[in-house]
This record gives structure tokens, C-alpha cells and sequence, in this order.
């Protein structure tokens, strides 16, 4: 509804006007400015009193947008801390190696990125000499998440550092020898080097995020002071695209990690041309991050434009800049003088006069090269600022060019992420352009030279003595890893003696063991429970009272179920990470956590307990990303299989994420039916993770909601569980001469197996063996390994061909999962095998419909057990026949 003038209302509407007559001198006097100076005017005012009133304290909203010009005028530039002349020289050997190594490379077409390093060049070196910690001097250093394709000027750095060769910049991208350099920053490839995975763009500025707010989850539990650690993500402007790079933007705020900068370098282009060709991604992205809450710095123009800003007296520079796309803006910086002239300065006669005060070299200057993220005295007073501020994140838009130094046949190109080298002419101009002793000689075989001062060189003594004075070099991984001590049997047995006739899902004798080993003395604060907002739904909330959920502020409110035993309880040193419905985030936490033993120098133990459809479907790109970082934990998949979580249907019917865990190399994935074997597994996964010969793995468990007895754990059966397979239940023959079969089952199918053993026996005189299955994956593991070993002249057999030998009758393999799941081992079983799965799309129906649908019930595996004999001849055609039609199949 609108007003009688056609206005919209507005919540000043609402309330009381102490004194019309002042408001009304306000608006007629913005109107009488309007008129008299023109809108534009009216609007800078208006702008210019938004931005006092935020500087006053005053309670008004905050400007999302601001002109396209610096946040850091030339005159508000700190002093430059540091030898400018000589970290040019830096910067530009390293341009040189960087361009060079993946132009080398190209001769074997193993790829390269040249232009993202180009553009971001100073972004990087600023830091490098100014800002970013090591990890030799006091804490854990800061955390820097570099952007993937800007890895060749790292690898360049890293060779001017010492600390690479030139053959290992030979070997970039070659890594089958051994000595080969990754093509992106791969942890689990160069481990020495790189700390953080982060080609999967999207992936580094939410992890970063989380690294932050676990820093400070490290000090408010007093288990390190992390005050003097700083985490920069150094991200694309077409990368702010994806989804999980905004993700969590209003977490950071909301914490007030100002322990956190990013560094989104503006070069406004995409893979394939102009980030927003039509728009600008800058004051896009600025709205979005003030939206958010973060502290927002834009470095957009070098000193060369000062001039013209001087000289625009009416703001229609301005103005022109607020309004020109992307793309245009891109193709000014390839065109004549002329051309800008006609399409930049003659949109109004005010810039066409400033354009006659400008020379030509003056507008190439600006227009072609001077960019903020090119000037180190402007990154680096946006730098000092973005540390200094407190009580919220900071972003900084720097403005590049992409591929700058290359040449005109490279910058700014849309085509220009995918070339991948320069010609020897091209090389020669950039010597020139950036003043290296470089001879034409060097040329001489067609290949172009690495280039390096020497090893004593002012440039490298420079360098080191800046490393040095800031902890060290860097980027660096570091592993002070301290084997824990196993924690007291105690937790361990009470899953072992089983619940008697009382029912429990495995869901909860999980939780009950993650509880009682948070209880351990020496390593009970070390877990890390993380649950995306479903603790109730998997019985944590008894840990809310005793553990707390992490919340840097506390608990500010009285809870409403204060009197309840199991109340809700923030607290700031709150052990559980519970902040919202996003798996995603979640997975960034236990990223962080379960890598502290490196950033960090602390060993935590993660525990990640979700709805097991929404893992490795919906976070498998984060699993790698944990993959190659080198992390440990338990994931849990809870309200695991295609028929246990009843009622809730296709979307969270998981009968997959085993075969897609099973793709990752690091995880060892484990499906247990009973509560003693998840006590076995947990404690041979501590000691794998965690002892004195700790593994780069982690562990994947399935657990139900299916409350049944647990039963005792049977003696000797250890080894079994942790290796994949033991048989749980022997059956008794009938006769001598009765057929037999064995079933094998993981997770909660044992329970149908176990019925179908029943049936088999009551019915019809088969008898079977009930084997537990407890990593079909474990099983298929070993065995690769057997295969690979005969290949170099050692004779091993695979463990589940061993547990299965001698073992009479075929072998019917049955699970909650696609049939694929228990197929993986099939290869190895000497007997006739056979299986049975949940493969299509979930339903909602009871467990029992939904088990005769997929036909897995007791009563399907006992038709299927007895086709199999038939087809052996060993129980008639007929049989099967009846007891179809026995059991209403």
C-alpha cells in the first residue's frame, strides 16, 4: 500500500516525529541543493553524512557501496617499512621463474598457469616481506591459503629462497619420479611446503573461515595461545562465485574474527573472460561483504590516477568510474589512447575538458597499468590497516591486471588463463620491462633460462633477513606431532559387555563411547564433537550441560530449558561446534581440527556425526580437500542405510556413501552392525591416528537408528573386526549331508541375516553361517595390496580369501547399501558369490516395507539363499517356487 503521493511507507514511518518542522528544513534543504547543484551534489551530501554519522557512533545502516575509488587515500599511506628498490628486484626474478617454469613445461604439455601470479604478484611479495608469520618464531606462524594458480610464483619464490632447485622447477607438474613439484598447493604431494589444499575454488575462503574461528576455539579452551596467528586467503574475483566462498561470510562476522583477512584479487576476469562483463564485481562484492558485517578496504587505483582525481572538481570522474562495466574496462586497457579518449572522457563535457589537462603517456599510465594491487606502498597501508582493525573480519579488493609484465599479447586477454607460455621475443621484452641481467645468450638453445642474483645477492639476503625477521620461511608445514596416550580401557569394555535385553542403536553407543572418552583425563579434552544442528537427533544432547557448545561470546541469554537437566549451554569454552544447519561448515570444522597437530603443534581428535546422506553426497569435494591435507577424525554417518531412517524417504535414504567413500584413498570406511565393534574400531583407530606411528588416514563409520540388544563381544574376534570380516554366528547342521551356504552382512542387515539363518534351518534344513562384514572396503583394501605385491614376486592371499577358505556352500552377500558395496570384494571369494542390495532411489514406509521392497528382509535372503543352492543342484527348483510363495513374495 502506497501513500497519497505514491510513496512507499517506511519503518520511519512508525515512529513519532518529536519536531516536523526541523525534518521538513531537512528535506528542503537537500531539495534546495538538488536544484541548485544537481543531483549528483545532493547525492555526495547525502553519502558524505551517512559516512560521519557511521564515524560518530550514530545507530544508522551502513552504507553497502561506496565510489570506486581507494579506501586509502595516497595521503593517508603509512609509511613503506622496508627497501622498495630491492623488493622490486625480488618481485621480478620471481615473475620471471614463474612465468618460466610452466613456459618450460609446456614443451611437455603438462600445463601451467601464468597470468593469475602476474596480476597478483605484489599481493603476495607485500606479504611475504611484511606481514605473513613463520612457524620458527613465537605461536603457530599465520595461515595462508594461497590461490591454486598462483602456485608457479610460490614455486619461484621458494627456488630465489634456497629452499627449491632448478630441477625441482623442471619437474613442476611431473611427479611420478618422486621429485616433482605439484601443479597446486597438495599438502599430501609436497608436505614440507604447502599446508592448505585450494584449487577446489570455493573451498579455500570457507575453510579459511573456519581455520579462523578455530583459532580461537584453541585459546578460549586454553589449549594454545593462537593471538599472534593471522589467517589470509588470497582468492580470484571469479572464484567469489562459488557458492561455499560466501557461505559462512556472516559466521566471520558474527564471531568477530578479525583474525582473518582476504585478499580478493580484482583483475575481473574469470577462466574465460570478464567476472562481471556487464557490471562491476568490486562494489558487488563490497556490498556483499559491509552486508555481511566484514571490514572492507578497496585498493583499486595506483598513484598515477591521483592526478586525475585532483583535477576532478565536479565529481564526474567519479562518477564515470562508479559507472563503466567490467568488460569495457577490460577493453580500455587494450585500445589506443584514442579510444579512450572518445569512449571514456567524451561521456560528458566535464571529463572531455579534464581529458585536455592529460597527456597521452598520463592516460596509458593509468588506463594500462596503474592498479592498486601493482603498487606495494597501497597493498601494504591496506595490509597494516586489515590487521589492525578489530572486532570484525576484513576484505580487501584489490584491483589488478591479469597478466601484467607478460605483454600486451597476454594481459588482459580473455584468453589469457589459458596460455600457457611466451615466446623467446616476448620473453625478451618482459627482461626489458623489468630490468633483469639477463643476456641474450641465455637464449642461445631455444629454451628460456631460469634466472637467479646468486645465492649472496643482495636480492637473496634481503629476503632471508625479511623471512627471518618475520619467523621463518613461508609457506611452510610443520608436524610436531606427540603420540597420545591410549585412553583407559574403562570407555572401551562397557561397549564390550554388551546392553543385556536392553535396546540400542549404534548411533547411541557410539555417543556413548565419544562421551566417556571425553571424560578421559589425558586426552578427554582433546576430542572435538561437531554436529551441523542435529545433536537431539543423535542423542548428543546430554554433552550440551557437560561438554557446552562453543560460542566466543558465552551464553548471553537464559536458556528456556534452564531447569531441564539437559539444558542448553553456550559457553566460550565450550567444547562442542554446533553453529547451524550447514554439513559444509561442519566439514570445514573438523577440517580444521583435525589438522591442528600440524598448523598448530595440537593434537585434537574430531568426531563429526551427521546424517549420512548428507557426507560424502553433499560434502565428497570437502572429504578430498581433508584427503590431501592430511587430516584425522572420525567421521561418523549416522542414520546410516537405504531402509533404517523410517518415514523420511529418497532424500535421506542413504544406500551409496560407502562406494563413494571407498574412492578416497585415505579414508578407511567401516560399516559395524554391533557395539563392541565400534568400540574395536574406535581404539584401533586412535592408535592408528594417534600413536606412535601415526597414519595420514581417517576413519568413516556407519551407525543406525535401529534400537536392538547388543550382544557380548564374542572372544577372539579383534583382528576380524578391524581387518573387515569374522564369522559371528556358525549355524548347526541338521544332518551331515544338510546343503550349506555363507551369509555375510554388514551394519544393521546383520539382524536380517541372522533372521534368514533361522528361516534356513526351520524351514528347510539349509544351514548357515552368519559372517560379519564389518569394511567391505578394508577387505577390497588388503586385497589390492595382495594383487599388487604378487605383481613384484611376493606371493600373499588376500585376508577375506584366508577367512573364507575351507568355508562350505556359496557366499550371499547382503547389506543396507547398493549392491556394488559388498560386490567390491567378490573377486577374491573363492566360493559362488552372490548379493544382495538397496540399489535405486529410497522410499518412505516402515523398515520392514521398505526391506520387502528392496528385498532384503529375512524372509528375501532366505528365497535368495536357496536360488543360489539350486543353481548348484543342491536343494530343487521347487523349493524356491514354495518359498516364494511361503513368505508373500
Amino acid at each position: 500500500m502506497t501513500d497519497p503521493v505514491g510513496k512507499l511507507p517506511s519503518e520511519l514511518d512508525q515512529l513519532p516525529d518529536r519536531d516536523p518542522e526541523e525534518t521538513a528544513e531537512w528535506a528542503a534543504s537537500l531539495d534546495a541543493v538538488t536544484k541548485a547543484a544537481g543531483p549528483h551534489r545532493a547525492a555526495y551530501l547525502m553519502r558524505r553524512s551517512l559516512q560521519h554519522a557511521e564515524g560518530a557512533g550514530l545507530a544508522l545502516p551502513k552504507l553497502l557501496e561506496t565510489d570506486y575509488v581507494n579506501s586509502i587515500p595516497t595521503a593517508a599511506e603509512p609509511a613503506f617499512d622496508g627497501d622498495l628498490e630491492m623488493e622490486s628486484k625480488i618481485t621480478a626474478w620471481n615473475r620471471w621463474n614463474a612465468a618460466a617454469m610452466v613456459t618450460r613445461g609446456a614443451r611437455l604439455g603438462v600445463g601451467g598457469h601464468i597470468a593469475t601470479f602476474a596480476s597478483a604478484a605484489w599481493l603476495y611479495e607485500t606479504g611475504f616481506n611484511h606481514f605473513f608469520r613463520g612457524k620458527e618464531g613465537d605461536g603457530s606462524g599465520d595461515q595462508l591459503y594461497i590461490q591454486g594458480h598462483a602456485s608457479p610464483g610460490i614455486y619461484a619464490r621458494a627456488f630465489l629462497d634456497g629452499r627449491l632447485s632448478e630441477q625441482q622447477l623442471d619437474n613442476f607438474r611431473q611427479e611420478a619420479g618422486g621429485d616433482g613439484l605439484p601443479s597446486y598447493p597438495h599438502p599430501r604431494r609436497l608436505p614440507w611446503l604447502w599446508e592448505f589444499p585450494t584449487v577446489s575454488m570455493g573451498l579455500g575462503p570457507l575453510s579459511a573461515i573456519y581455520q579462523a574461528r578455530f583459532n580461537r576455539y584453541l585459546a578460549n579452551r586454553n589449549i594454545k595461545d593462537t593471538s599472534n596467528s593471522h589467517v589470509w586467503a588470497f582468492l580470484g574475483d571469479g572464484e567469489m562465485d562459488e557458492p561455499e566462498s560466501t557461505a559462512a561470510l556472516a559466521l566471520a562476522a558474527r564471531e568477530r574474527l578479525d583474525n582473518l583477512t582476504f585478499v580478493i584479487n580484482c583483475n575481473l576476469q574469470r577462466l574465460d573472460g570478464p567476472v562481471r562483463a556487464n557490471f562491476r564485481v568490486v562494489q558487488e562484492l563490497e556490498g556483499a561483504f559491509r552486508g555481511a558485517g566484514w571490514n572492507v578496504i578497496k585498493t583499486l587505483w595506483g598513484n598515477a590516477w591521483d592526478e586525475l582525481f585532483q583535477l576532478d572538481t565536479t565529481g564526474a570522474l567519479v562518477r564515470r568510474l562508479r559507472e563503466v562495466p567490467d568488460a569495457q574496462f577490460q577493453t580500455y586497457a587494450t585500445r589506443d589512447v584514442a579510444y579512450i579518449r572518445e569512449h571514456f572522457f567524451g561521456a560528458e563535457p566535464a571529463l572531455a575538458e579534464l581529458a585536455k589537462l592529460l597527456t597521452d603517456a598520463k592516460i596509458a599510465e593509468c588506463f594500462y597499468t596503474s592498479r592498486g594491487g601493482h603498487e606495494a606502498r597501497k597493498v601494504y597501508a591496506a595490509y597494516k590497516a586489515a590487521v589492525e582493525h578489530k572486532g570484525a573480519p576484513t576484505v580487501i579488493l584489490a584491483q589488478t591486471v591479469k597478466g601484467y609484465t607478460l605483454g600486451k599479447g597476454f594481459e588482459s586477454k580473455n584468453a589469457n588463463h589459458q596460455m600457457k607460455k611466451l615466446t623467446i621475443d616476448e620473453f625478451k621484452g618482459m627482461r626489458e620491462l623489468l630490468g633483469l641481467p639477463i643476456p641474450d645468450s641465455a637464449f642461445a638453445d631455444g629454451v628460456v633460462p631460469y634466472g637467479h642474483p646468486g645465492t649472496d645477492s643482495p636480492e637473496v639476503r634481503y629476503l632471508q633477513e625479511r623471512r627471518a625477521a618475520l619467523g621463518g620461511p613461508a609457506p611452510a608445514r610443520r608436524v610436531h606431532a606427540v603420540a597420545l596416550p591410549e585412553p583407559e580401557e574403562r570407555a572401551f569394555k562397557a561397549l564390550y559387555k554388551g546392553s543385556g535385553k536392553q535396546e540400542m542403536a549404534t548411533t547411541m553407543a557410539f555417543v556413548r563411547l565419544a562421551k566417556d572418552l571425553m571424560r578421559d583425563k589425558e586426552t578427554g579434552r582433546r576430542w572435538v564433537p561437531i554436529v551441523p544442528d542435529e545433536a537431539r537427533t543423535f542423542g548428543m544432547e546430554s554433552l550440551f550441560p557437560s561438554a557446552g557448545i562453543y560460542s566466543p561470546l558465552g551464553q548471553t541469554y537464559e536458556p528456556v530449558d534452564r531447569d531441564q537437566l539437559m539444558y542448553y549451554k553456550e559457553a566460550k569454552d565450550g567444547q562442542i561446534l554446533n553453529e547451524g544447519i550447514t554439513e559444509a561448515g561442519a566439514m570445514a570444522d573438523f577440517i580444521a581440527a583435525s589438522t591442528s597437530y600440524a598448523t598448530h603443534g595440537e593434537t585434537m581428535i574430531p568426531f563429526y556425526i551427521f546424517y549420512s546422506m548428507f557426507g560424502w553426497q553433499r560434502t565428497g569435494d570437502q572429504m578430498w580437500q581433508l584427503a590431501d591435507q592430511l587430516g584425522k577424525g572420525f567421521i561418523v554417518g549416522a542414520t546410516a542405510g537405504r531402509t533404517t531412517l523410517t518415514g523420511e524417504g529418497l532424500q535421506h535414504a542413504d544406500g551409496h556413501s560407502h562406494l563413494i567413500a571407498s574412492t578416497n584413498p585415505a579414508s578407511l570406511n567401516y560399516d559395524p552392525a554391533f557395539a563392541y565393534e565400534i568400540a574395536v574400531i574406535v581404539k584401533d583407530g586412535l592408535r592408528r591416528m594417534y600413536g606412535p606411528e601415526a597414519e595420514n588416514v581417517f576413519y568413516y563409520l556407519t551407525v543406525y537408528n535401529e534400537p536392538k540388544p547388543q550382544p557380548a563381544m564374542p572372544e577372539g574376534v579383534e583382528e576380524g573386526i578391524v581387518k573387515g570380516l569374522y564369522r559371528f554366528k556358525e549355524g548347526t547342521p541338521a544332518t551331515a549331508d544338510a546343503p550349506r551356504l555363507q551369509l555375510l552382512a554388514s551394519g544393521t542387515a546383520i539382524h536380517w541375516a541372522l533372521g534368514a539363518q533361522e528361516l534356513l534351518a526351520a524351514d528347510w534344513g539349509v544351514t548357515a553361517d552368519v559372517w560379519s562384514a564389518t569394511s567391505w572396503g578394508e577387505l577390497r583394501r588388503e586385497a589390492l595390496e595382495c594383487d599388487e605385491a604378487l605383481l613384484h614376486g611376493e606371493q600373499r592371499v588376500p585376508y577375506v580369501t584366508q577367512a573364507l577358505e575351507g568355508a562350505p556352500g556359496p557366499v550371499l552377500a547382503v547389506s543396507d547399501w547398493m549392491r556394488q558395496v559388498p560386490d567390491q570384494i567378490s573377486q577374491w571369494v573363492e566360493q559362488d558369490w552372490s548379493s544382495l542390495g538397496t540399489d535405486g532411489f529410497g522410499l518412505s514406509d516402515t523398515r520392514d516395507a521398505a526391506r520387502r521392497h528392496f528385498g532384503v528382509d529375512a524372509q528375501s535372503i532366505t528365497v535368495a539363499a536357496l536360488a543360489q543352492l539350486a543353481r548348484r543342484g543342491e536343494v530343487t527348483a521347487s523349493a524356491v517356487k514354495e518359498a516364494r510363495e511361503r513368505y508373500g513374495l
